[in-house]
């Protein structure tokens, strides 16, 4: 473990992560939730009330899936927790007056894909560390914090009606 390898986890739902609402939404900010492991604090507090899926990555990783719970004006969030850094990756799927169900949730060795807006599929890999991130790179509809770093890689791809 020492010498800077990774350990290999194949990704997994888990139940082990939960929130624990902190504050109400208003009309000006978003609910807030605190993050606990095992009904244990984290001391990580988070914007979003309702943890629709959480993903363990690794041995110390994990990809949260959050939303307010609202059911007309929805954002989807995804958040990756490192138990000893707290968030260290966020982006968010969606925008003002859309509506979005988070659905279809298919965990794959080393990447998740789910149906969120629309007739679309998204995908997403993490990284095992971090990578420069380039401006305009993300599917439309994403959005992400500034930085330079990123995690989390995203894609999406219509879904096949026929």
């Amino acid at each position: 473990m020492g010498n800077g390898q990774l350990v290999e986890v194949m990704m997994k739902v888990v139940t082990s992560l939960t929130l624990s609402q902190v504050s109400e939404e208003t009309d000006t900010a978003q609910a807030c939730s605190e993050v606990l492991m095992n009904g244990k604090s984290t001391g990580v507090t988070i914007h979003g009330k309702v943890l629709e899926a959480a993903i363990q990555v690794d041995e110390h990783r994990y990809l949260l899936f959050v939303t307010d719970g609202v059911i007309f004006e929805e954002l989807l969030t995804v958040l990756l927790f490192d138990t000893s850094r707290g968030v260290i990756d966020k982006i968010i799927i969606g925008g003002a007056y859309s509506t979005g169900h988070f659905e279809n949730l298919k965990v794959f060795p080393r990447s998740v894909s789910f149906h969120f807006t629309g007739d679309t599929a998204w995908t997403i890999k993490v990284l095992a560390s971090a990578t420069i991130k380039l401006p305009f790179t993300d599917p439309q509809g994403v959005s992400r914090p500034l930085g330079l770093r990123k995690y989390i890689d995203i894609t999406r791809s219509p879904l096949n009606n026929s």
